[in-house]
Parts: C-alpha cells; sequence; structure tokens
C-alpha cells in the first residue's frame, strides 16, 4: 500500500520516482490546469510567433524555466539538470498544450550547450535571462544537406584577429525568427568531419545573420532557414575549445532526447484520456462507445502501448539522475515513445470518427503534434543504428 498521496498518477509510485518528483508533478498540473487553456488556437504565423512568446514570458514567471537549464548562480533550479524533473515537465506541458512544451523545450535545447560547456561569462549573460522568460534561445545544428549526418556541415566559421566570421545557412531551426540567440555549430577545420565543428553564440541582431525563409509546418511553430553572410562573432562567443563542436551538441542531445520521449508521452497520454472520455459519453446502438469490446481492446493497447514507453522513458531518466551512460537507453525510450505515442494518437482518431478529423478537436491537433517528433533530435531510423550499434559493441 503506497504512502503518497492519492493525487498524483499512479506511475509515479514506480521506484524511479521519490517524494520531490511526486509533489513537482502535483504543483505542475495544478498549474497547468490554472494557465494552460485547452483552446484551439490561431495558427497564422504571427499568432503563432505571437503566442510562443507569451508562453516564454508565462513559463519564466511561473519558476518551470529555472529546471531546463543548470547552475544556480545563473536562475537554474539547480546545478545539474533533473532529468526527470525535465521529463515530468514536458510530458504534462504537452499533455496541457502543445506549444508551450515546444516553448519549454526550447529554452533548454538552445542553452544545453551552455549550461554544460559555456564560460562563467556565457553563462551570466544568458542563462539568467533564459531561465526567467525574459530571452528565448534556438539551437542551430542542421543544414540544408545536413540532418542526420552532421559530418557533411558546410557551415563554415573562418578565425581572425578577433574573432570568427560565419558563412553558410541553418534549417529547421526552432524558434527561428523569435529567439534573441542562436547556438550556432559551424565547421572550423581543426580535422576532418565531425571533429572540426565549433560552437559559437550568436545574437539574433548581429549582423549578417538573417532569417532566409519561414517554414510552415502541419503543427504550427516558429521555424526558420538561418543566413549568415561575413557574420562577424566575437572570441568570446565561442563555446568550449574550437573543434569540440560536435561533442557540445551530442552532449546538449543527450540530456534533451530523453525529454522529446516525454512530450510523447504527454501527447499519447491526452489522447488516451480524449478516448476514454469519448468511449464513455459516445452513444450507440442503445449503448456506450466504450461497452464494445472492440473498443475495450483498443483501450487496452493504447494504455499497454503507453506503459511500456513510460518505463523506457523514465528508466532512461533515472538512470541519467544517477550518473550513468545512456545513450542506448536514451534512444530505446524517444525511439519507443513516439512511434506509440503515434500509434495510440491513430488509434484515438479512429476511435472518434468524423470528429477525429475536425480542425481544432484535441485528437486532430494531436495528431499533428506527434508527427515531428519520430524525425527531429533522432528520427526512429537514427535511434535504430544507435541501439544496434551499442548491443553489438556489447
Amino acid at each position: 500500500m503506497s504512502d503518497h498521496p492519492a493525487t498524483h498518477p499512479p506511475e509515479l509510485d514506480w521506484p524511479f520516482f521519490d517524494n520531490s518528483h511526486r509533489d513537482f508533478k502535483v504543483r505542475l498540473d495544478a498549474w497547468c490546469s490554472e494557465h494552460l487553456a485547452h483552446t484551439h488556437h490561431d495558427e497564422s504565423r504571427d499568432a503563432v510567433d505571437a503566442e510562443c512568446i507569451r508562453l516564454v514570458r508565462l513559463l519564466g514567471s511561473g519558476g518551470w524555466l529555472r529546471h531546463a537549464v543548470s547552475g544556480t548562480a545563473y536562475g537554474a533550479a539547480s546545478d545539474v539538470i533533473d532529468t526527470r524533473q525535465l521529463c515530468l515537465l514536458r510530458e504534462t506541458l504537452a499533455f496541457h498544450n502543445g506549444l508551450s512544451d515546444f516553448a519549454f523545450a526550447m529554452q533548454g535545447l538552445g542553452t544545453g550547450a551552455i549550461s554544460l560547456m559555456g564560460s562563467a561569462d556565457q553563462k551570466q549573460r544568458y542563462l539568467a535571462r533564459v531561465a526567467s522568460g525574459q530571452a528565448l534561445s534556438a539551437f542551430a545544428l542542421s543544414e540544408p544537406d545536413a540532418g542526420s549526418d552532421v559530418a557533411a556541415m558546410q557551415c563554415s566559421a573562418t578565425a581572425t584577429a578577433d574573432g570568427y566570421v560565419l558563412n553558410g545557412r541553418k534549417t529547421w531551426i526552432s524558434n527561428g525568427g523569435i529567439a534573441d540567440f542562436y547556438v550556432v555549430f559551424a565547421r572550423t577545420g581543426e580535422a576532418p568531419g565531425a571533429r572540426g565543428i565549433t560552437a559559437f553564440i550568436v545574437d539574433a541582431d548581429t549582423p549578417g545573420l538573417s532569417i532566409e525563409e519561414r517554414i510552415d509546418v502541419v503543427a504550427p511553430h516558429p521555424l526558420a532557414t538561418l543566413k549568415f553572410d561575413n557574420c562577424k562573432v566575437a572570441a568570446n562567443q565561442r563555446i568550449g575549445e574550437a573543434g569540440q563542436g560536435f561533442k557540445v551538441a551530442m552532449a546538449t542531445l543527450d540530456v534533451f532526447r530523453t525529454s522529446v520521449a516525454a512530450a510523447a508521452l504527454g501527447f499519447g497520454r491526452r489522447a488516451l484520456h480524449e478516448s476514454i472520455s469519448w468511449a464513455r459519453s459516445r452513444k450507440m446502438f442503445g449503448q456506450t462507445l466504450g461497452d464494445f469490446q472492440i473498443t475495450q481492446t483498443k483501450i487496452a493497447q493504447m494504455a499497454t502501448l503507453l506503459d511500456a514507453a513510460t518505463l523506457l522513458t523514465y528508466r532512461a531518466a533515472w538512470l541519467r539522475d544517477q550518473g550513468g551512460r545512456i545513450t542506448r537507453e536514451a534512444a530505446m525510450a524517444k525511439m519507443t515513445a513516439t512511434e506509440n505515442a503515434q500509434q495510440i494518437i491513430d488509434m484515438a482518431v479512429q476511435m472518434h470518427g468524423g470528429m477525429g478529423v475536425k480542425k481544432g478537436v484535441m485528437v486532430e491537433s494531436l495528431y499533428r503534434e506527434i508527427r515531428a517528433l519520430r524525425i527531429y533530435e533522432g528520427a526512429t531510423e537514427v535511434q535504430q543504428l544507435i541501439i544496434g550499434k551499442d548491443v553489438l559493441k556489447g
């Protein structure tokens, strides 16, 4: 018999969590219920930009962004990111409001390199503003011809007497067009392939940086292609050592990849929640939809897929918080949670019938929200390669 309060979800009684996580989840759910309306927002580009900025400010004032960065001296909640809290945040935000999860995640991903390997000066200038919601960050790694293949990167940074000059393009950049600064990865040429890449902080108003194109996707989020045309960056804007950028990028993704799985859990959990409510209330042939065995089998599949993904996700988060290496576990979590959530949401749409494809209905929104998670921060196929190589290494 659990001695934990009944107000937290039953999965938080699993041994991956302690009472601080249970209390955190209860407080977070209460805040989300009060501040994040389940409404269908205007999906025009300007409206989405404005809403994303509003959500960052709201999350900052609520104190939640402090968990996306590290270093109490710079406004963070702790000196080391608590991966389980990070995952609980993303899962809960995704359950309540998909754009709020995006807004939160980009604050963490965009500053992950600074949190992990930035100088004290860089942390002082950027992290506190991000943690309070006063500055929006972005992570600029992908290029038109370099997505999963980071070693194919072409954007260059040429060393000068007082810094670097950047030339090239970055694309599929979340918060592109609204960020206050970008963490940019560019080739500096110390070695071939991935070993000759360096990370830089580029403020949005830096001459030579422009927004070449805004990108519209199925679930509207701020996305853009960035262009660097003789963009001058001071030497003190370099993160870590020259040629260490790939290591910086991978360390950042290692922190946040598990949280992508958590966001997928949030979307999948909301789809199951909506399906249960629909099955209990929808009248058909003199009974409810939930009275039919075929509906019960679908609900069973959805619940099992969700539990399996939840176990893998919080195993990875727990292991990282214990200081363990989680390359394989994070890849398994990310792959399974995003693929399972896609199945759960697809079943939810089918169960809702015509209402499932009506614009503005929750499951229709979830259907569009989940699709990108199977691609970004390492597509499912990339996760399979990571897992397979790691298993073969023994």
